[in-house]
This record gives structure tokens, C-alpha cells and sequence, in this order.
């Protein structure tokens, strides 16, 4: 199958991790994992931290509507452009996401026409919740949605991309709609969900379905806006190499930087949920990253320490969003 090759039918069996995909409702097929915590005892005061954690992630990252949501995205017959075996589905059904999206809006922060936008546009401060909802909802539709979603929700983000423009602090202008930033923000993005996959990822990908995935971020990226994104992981490597002598630490994305690590918009347990998963998405930023956002380059330290942390956040996100689920059929059925 190609990666432009609809698949048919509506999405069945299983469980799933639901991260970007909403919410883990009845009915969605299993990953594989490579740290679980299936182990802690089957008791009521386990099942109700596991459940606090889920639907806590579940608003955040998707709303109240999340279920609703979901089940309009998942239980829609019709062609689907990615099957559940794809690595494209894997990825981004998985914990490691979380690190993926912060890693990849530090990443993006670098460009300054980029940023620019973003810190004119985007109201990432006034309504970050708001922002994470909106590009959760993007990326479930997109990966596993039916082709007509998909499309649709492509041409609502391409209508808005068409009226953000402005002029940057250097005197330059941008606009949203400009190729060669999208490209920037797809190249940023494939490498960071592939790169916290493969490190905090349920099962990594081998070689080759790494290019796959890198290929099936395609699909979405060209009718996006992008023009003949990269193909393979050394593709796209070249591709972020070729936009450094473009980047430079900004005033606007330290101030991002330091409001996505050191001032978000949590507070309470889940603050410290948060710093691991931060900690982890700083650690796996190239070298070249760190200076221009005023960042530490520890490389022991995070062999040692950050890895680590990331990876036991990724496990206790992934061990929540799997959690049992009641289906109102089910009882519906028993009544």
C-alpha cells in the first residue's frame, strides 16, 4: 500500500493509548509497549489515580468534548488515507508525543518568521490549552480520520494560514501561507514526534518503516502547503541542516522557551508531570539548539538523568490513556 493509498472502514478492536487520538474509547486497536506499568495491583485506589490521570490528560489535551470528539474521528466510516499498521498510525498514537509537540515548538521557535507568527497569531499565552486542542484535533483527524475529515479540517487550517501575516521585529514580512516556513514547521515537527518515538516510544520503528514514516507525513504536509517535503529520514535531515544559517535565538522565542519550561500553564502534581516531560523534549534538541535559547548541553546528564525521567513520564501517560473504559453498549446490553 502507498502512502496516498485510502484505506476503507471505520476503525475496530482493541485498545489504544489515545494521546493525540483523544481519548481511549472502546473499540481501538492495541500498540505494543516497550515500558509498562501492567503490573501495579488491579486495586480501587490504583484504578482511580489511573482514571484522574486519563481524563485529566483527556481534557487538556482535547477538550471536554474529547469523547464526542473522538468518536466522530474514530467511528466514522468511510476511506482513511493510513491503516492501523502504518508507522505514521504508531507514532502518533503514542505517549511519546507529549515530547514530540514541546520539542518541536522549541525547534520552530529558532526561525524568526516563524516565531514572529507565532507570538502574533497564535495566542499561545492568552489560550495555550486552547492552541494544544486545536492541533490534537488536527493531527487525530489527519492520521486517522476518514479521507473527508481529513480534507476538510486541512482546508479550515489553509483558510486561516491565508489571513496570518505581518511583519517581523527584523523589518522582514511573513505569512503563514509561505512555503518555505511550512516546510520548516513540517521538517521541525516529523523529526521531533520520529525522534521522541524512537527514544520513549512503545516499540521503535526499524529503518525502513522510519522513511516510511517520514513519507506518510507527506500526505498531509503537500496538500498543506508544503512543496516536495523530504521522503526519508536522510532526507529530512538535510532538510533541517539547510535552514540553519536561517535561524537565530530571538528575544520572542526565549520568552517561548521559558513559558513552555519554566512558567506553563499547570500547576499542582501535574506540574511535575510536566517538567519530566519537558525535561526529556530539552534533552533530545540537537547541540546547535541550546545556546540560541539559552539552554544546557549536558550530555551526560541526560544519558543519565533526563532520558530516564522522560521515559517514566511517557510510561505513566501511556499506562493512563489505556486504562479500561466503560462502553454504554455494554450495558445497554446487560440491561
Amino acid at each position: 500500500m502507498t502512502a496516498n493509498e485510502p484505506v476503507t472502514g471505520a476503525v475496530r478492536g482493541g485498545t489504544h493509548t489515545g494521546v493525540v487520538t483523544l481519548s481511549n474509547l472502546p473499540g481501538l486497536p492495541s500498540l505494543p509497549t516497550r515500558a509498562s506499568l501492567t503490573g501495579l495491583p488491579d486495586l480501587p485506589l490504583v484504578a482511580g489515580v489511573r482514571q484522574g490521570i486519563a481524563s485529566a490528560l483527556r481534557s487538556r489535551v482535547a477538550g471536554d468534548d474529547a469523547v464526542d470528539r473522538a468518536q466522530e474521528i474514530w467511528g466514522a466510516p468511510g476511506p482513511r488515507w493510513f491503516g492501523e499498521s502504518a508507522p505514521i498510525w504508531r507514532v502518533h498514537a503514542d505517549a511519546s508525543m507529549f515530547v514530540g509537540g514541546l520539542r518541536a515548538l522549541l525547534l520552530q521557535s529558532l526561525h524568526p518568521l516563524a516565531m514572529a507568527g507565532v507570538a502574533a497569531h497564535s495566542g499561545y499565552k492568552g489560550d495555550p490549552w486552547g492552541r494544544l486542542q486545536r492541533t490534537s484535533t488536527f493531527l487525530a483527524t489527519t492520521t486517522f480520520g476518514t479521507v473527508e475529515s481529513a480534507e476538510a479540517i486541512i482546508e479550515r487550517v489553509r483558510s486561516i494560514h491565508g489571513r496570518v501575516r505581518g511583519t517581523a521585529p527584523d523589518g522582514r514580512a511573513y505569512a503563514a501561507s509561505d512555503p518555505h516556513l511550512l516546510r520548516w514547521v513540517h521538517v521541525t515537527e516529523v523529526d521531533s514526534f520520529l525522534r521522541a518515538y524512537q527514544r520513549f516510544g512503545g516499540e521503535p520503528l526499524s529503518r525502513e518503516d522510519a522513511d516510511t514514516y517520514v513519507a506518510q507525513a507527506c500526505v498531509v504536509a503537500t496538500r498543506i502547503g508544503v512543496i516536495d517535503p523530504p521522503t526519508t529520514v536522510a532526507e529530512l535531515d538535510e532538510e533541517i541542516q539547510g535552514y540553519r544559517p536561517e535561524l537565530h535565538g530571538t528575544a520572542a522565542a526565549r520568552e517561548a522557551a521559558r513559558f513552555l519550561l519554566l512558567t506553563p500553564p499547570v500547576s499542582g502534581p501535574a506540574r511535575a508531570g510536566y517538567a519530566a516531560l519537558a525535561t526529556a523534549a530539552v534533552a533530545l534538541l540537537p547541540w546547535w539548539a541550546r545556546l540560541p535559547l539559552r539552554l544546557p548541553y549536558l550530555p551526560l546528564t541526560e544519558r543519565v538523568v533526563s532520558a530516564p525521567i522522560g521515559l517514566a513520564a511517557t510510561s505513566v501517560i501511556r499506562w493512563a490513556m489505556t486504562a479500561p473504559t466503560h462502553d454504554p453498549a455494554d450495558a445497554d446490553a446487560g440491561s
